[in-house]
Protein backbone atom coordinates (compact mmCIF):
# COMPACT_ATOMS: atom_id res chain seq x y z
CA UNK A 1 0.00 0.00 0.00
CA UNK A 2 1.41 3.44 -0.88
CA UNK A 3 2.62 5.64 1.99
CA UNK A 4 0.40 8.70 1.44
CA UNK A 5 1.76 10.44 4.53
CA UNK A 6 5.44 10.25 3.55
CA UNK A 7 5.52 13.75 2.01
CA UNK A 8 2.82 15.13 4.31
CA UNK A 9 5.05 17.62 6.17
CA UNK A 10 6.16 19.53 3.07
CA UNK A 11 2.51 20.02 2.02
CA UNK A 12 0.92 21.07 5.33
CA UNK A 13 -0.11 24.50 3.95
CA UNK A 14 -1.66 22.92 0.84
CA UNK A 15 -3.54 20.35 2.92
CA UNK A 16 -4.87 23.06 5.23
CA UNK A 17 -6.12 25.17 2.31
CA UNK A 18 -7.87 22.22 0.65
CA UNK A 19 -9.41 20.99 3.91
CA UNK A 20 -10.86 24.44 4.61
CA UNK A 21 -12.69 24.34 1.28
CA UNK A 22 -13.80 20.73 1.75
CA UNK A 23 -15.32 21.50 5.15
CA UNK A 24 -17.51 24.20 3.57
CA UNK A 25 -19.20 21.61 1.34
CA UNK A 26 -21.73 18.82 2.08
CA UNK A 27 -19.15 16.05 1.73
CA UNK A 28 -18.54 13.06 3.98
CA UNK A 29 -14.97 12.16 4.84
CA UNK A 30 -14.21 8.44 4.62
CA UNK A 31 -10.99 6.48 4.89
CA UNK A 32 -10.34 4.36 1.79
CA UNK A 33 -7.18 2.94 0.23
CA UNK A 34 -5.03 4.42 2.99
CA UNK A 35 -6.23 7.98 2.46
CA UNK A 36 -9.12 10.38 3.08
CA UNK A 37 -11.75 10.27 0.34
CA UNK A 38 -14.59 12.76 0.30
CA UNK A 39 -17.94 11.39 -0.81
CA UNK A 40 -21.39 12.71 -1.60
CA UNK A 41 -24.40 10.37 -1.28
CA UNK A 42 -21.96 7.48 -0.95
CA UNK A 43 -20.15 8.27 -4.22
CA UNK A 44 -16.44 9.13 -4.31
CA UNK A 45 -15.98 12.79 -5.28
CA UNK A 46 -12.48 13.95 -4.41
CA UNK A 47 -9.26 13.18 -2.59
CA UNK A 48 -5.86 14.80 -2.34
CA UNK A 49 -2.26 14.04 -1.47
CA UNK A 50 1.23 15.42 -1.35
CA UNK A 51 3.93 13.77 -3.40
CA UNK A 52 7.66 14.36 -3.74
CA UNK A 53 7.38 16.91 -6.57
CA UNK A 54 3.75 18.03 -6.46
CA UNK A 55 0.52 18.21 -4.52
CA UNK A 56 -2.58 16.83 -6.25
CA UNK A 57 -6.32 16.96 -5.91
CA UNK A 58 -8.06 14.20 -7.83
CA UNK A 59 -11.65 14.16 -8.92
CA UNK A 60 -13.06 10.65 -9.26
CA UNK A 61 -15.42 11.68 -12.08
CA UNK A 62 -13.28 14.55 -13.31
CA UNK A 63 -13.87 13.53 -16.92
CA UNK A 64 -17.32 15.14 -16.63
CA UNK A 65 -16.04 18.48 -15.31
CA UNK A 66 -16.03 21.46 -17.65
CA UNK A 67 -12.43 22.34 -16.62
CA UNK A 68 -12.81 26.04 -17.42
CA UNK A 69 -9.23 26.74 -16.30
CA UNK A 70 -7.77 23.83 -18.26
CA UNK A 71 -5.96 22.46 -15.19
CA UNK A 72 -7.06 18.82 -15.07
CA UNK A 73 -4.89 16.01 -16.36
CA UNK A 74 -5.25 12.28 -16.79
CA UNK A 75 -2.66 10.89 -14.38
CA UNK A 76 -2.43 7.36 -15.80
CA UNK A 77 -3.09 7.58 -19.54
CA UNK A 78 -4.84 4.47 -20.81
CA UNK A 79 -5.65 3.20 -17.31
CA UNK A 80 -8.02 5.73 -15.80
CA UNK A 81 -11.19 6.61 -17.63
CA UNK A 82 -12.92 9.07 -15.29
CA UNK A 83 -10.28 10.21 -12.77
CA UNK A 84 -8.67 13.62 -13.31
CA UNK A 85 -5.94 15.35 -11.30
CA UNK A 86 -5.17 18.98 -10.58
CA UNK A 87 -1.49 19.33 -9.68
CA UNK A 88 0.27 22.12 -7.80
CA UNK A 89 3.99 22.80 -7.39
CA UNK A 90 3.42 24.88 -4.24
CA UNK A 91 0.65 25.73 -1.77
CA UNK A 92 0.69 29.31 -3.10
CA UNK A 93 -0.81 28.07 -6.40
CA UNK A 94 -3.92 26.79 -4.63
CA UNK A 95 -6.85 29.15 -5.20
CA UNK A 96 -9.65 28.17 -2.76
CA UNK A 97 -12.33 29.94 -4.85
CA UNK A 98 -11.43 27.98 -8.02
CA UNK A 99 -11.16 24.72 -6.09
CA UNK A 100 -14.56 25.26 -4.49
CA UNK A 101 -16.05 25.87 -7.95
CA UNK A 102 -14.60 22.60 -9.26
CA UNK A 103 -15.79 20.75 -6.15
CA UNK A 104 -19.31 22.11 -6.48
CA UNK A 105 -19.37 20.95 -10.10
CA UNK A 106 -18.04 17.52 -9.01
CA UNK A 107 -20.87 17.24 -6.47
CA UNK A 108 -23.34 18.17 -9.21
CA UNK A 109 -22.08 15.26 -11.36
CA UNK A 110 -23.11 12.92 -8.52
CA UNK A 111 -26.52 14.59 -8.27
CA UNK A 112 -26.91 14.24 -12.05
CA UNK A 113 -25.93 10.55 -11.86
CA UNK A 114 -22.95 10.93 -14.20
CA UNK A 115 -20.46 8.10 -13.91
CA UNK A 116 -18.50 5.72 -16.07
CA UNK A 117 -19.42 2.13 -15.32
CA UNK A 118 -16.48 -0.30 -15.25
CA UNK A 119 -16.34 -2.46 -18.35
CA UNK A 120 -16.60 -6.20 -17.92
CA UNK A 121 -13.77 -7.84 -19.79
CA UNK A 122 -14.41 -11.04 -21.69
CA UNK A 123 -13.71 -14.14 -19.63
CA UNK A 124 -10.29 -15.60 -20.45
CA UNK A 125 -10.16 -19.19 -21.58
CA UNK A 126 -7.20 -21.52 -21.09
CA UNK A 127 -5.05 -22.00 -24.17
CA UNK A 128 -1.91 -23.83 -25.23
CA UNK A 129 -0.23 -26.08 -22.67
CA UNK A 130 -2.68 -25.22 -19.89
CA UNK A 131 -5.66 -26.13 -22.07
CA UNK A 132 -3.93 -29.35 -23.12
CA UNK A 133 -3.09 -30.24 -19.48
CA UNK A 134 -6.66 -29.61 -18.34
CA UNK A 135 -8.19 -31.67 -21.16
CA UNK A 136 -5.87 -34.60 -20.34
CA UNK A 137 -6.74 -34.58 -16.61
CA UNK A 138 -10.51 -34.54 -15.95
CA UNK A 139 -10.17 -34.11 -12.16
CA UNK A 140 -7.90 -31.09 -12.70
CA UNK A 141 -10.29 -29.68 -15.31
CA UNK A 142 -13.29 -30.04 -12.95
CA UNK A 143 -11.34 -28.39 -10.11
CA UNK A 144 -10.31 -25.54 -12.45
CA UNK A 145 -13.92 -25.02 -13.59
CA UNK A 146 -15.03 -24.73 -9.93
CA UNK A 147 -12.63 -21.81 -9.36
CA UNK A 148 -13.95 -18.26 -9.54
CA UNK A 149 -13.38 -16.43 -12.85
CA UNK A 150 -10.79 -14.25 -11.09
CA UNK A 151 -8.79 -17.24 -9.87
CA UNK A 152 -8.98 -18.87 -13.30
CA UNK A 153 -7.69 -15.64 -14.86
CA UNK A 154 -4.74 -15.53 -12.40
CA UNK A 155 -3.66 -19.02 -13.46
CA UNK A 156 -4.16 -18.38 -17.18
CA UNK A 157 -2.09 -15.18 -17.03
CA UNK A 158 0.60 -16.86 -14.91
CA UNK A 159 1.09 -19.60 -17.50
CA UNK A 160 0.76 -17.30 -20.52
CA UNK A 161 3.34 -14.86 -19.13
CA UNK A 162 6.08 -17.50 -19.27
CA UNK A 163 8.21 -17.12 -22.40
CA UNK A 164 9.72 -20.59 -22.63
CA UNK A 165 7.85 -23.87 -22.85
CA UNK A 166 9.94 -25.44 -20.06
CA UNK A 167 8.93 -22.57 -17.74
CA UNK A 168 5.27 -23.08 -18.65
CA UNK A 169 5.57 -26.79 -17.88
CA UNK A 170 7.26 -26.08 -14.52
CA UNK A 171 4.56 -23.55 -13.64
CA UNK A 172 1.77 -25.97 -14.56
CA UNK A 173 3.28 -28.60 -12.26
CA UNK A 174 3.49 -25.99 -9.47
CA UNK A 175 -0.17 -24.92 -9.78
CA UNK A 176 -1.79 -28.35 -10.13
CA UNK A 177 -2.02 -28.98 -6.36
CA UNK A 178 -3.32 -25.45 -5.74
CA UNK A 179 -6.07 -25.87 -8.33
CA UNK A 180 -7.07 -29.25 -6.90
CA UNK A 181 -7.33 -27.65 -3.43
CA UNK A 182 -9.56 -24.91 -4.87
CA UNK A 183 -7.01 -22.22 -4.09
CA UNK A 184 -6.10 -19.17 -6.13
CA UNK A 185 -2.54 -18.46 -7.22
CA UNK A 186 -2.20 -15.49 -4.85
CA UNK A 187 -4.42 -16.69 -1.96
CA UNK A 188 -1.53 -16.90 0.48
CA UNK A 189 -0.94 -13.15 0.09
CA UNK A 190 -4.57 -12.16 0.59
CA UNK A 191 -6.05 -11.34 3.97
CA UNK A 192 -8.29 -14.05 5.32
Amino acid sequence: MPDWKRHHAQWEDAIEKVQQVLHELPLDREFKWGSDVYTYQGKNVVSYGGFKNHFAIWFYNGVFLEDRDNVLITASEGKTKALRQWRFQSADEIDPIKIKSYLQEAIQTVIDGKEIKPEKSARKQPSGLLKETLSNDTSLQKAFEKLSPGKQKEYIEYINSAKQEKTKIARIEKIKPLIKEGKGLHDKYKRQ
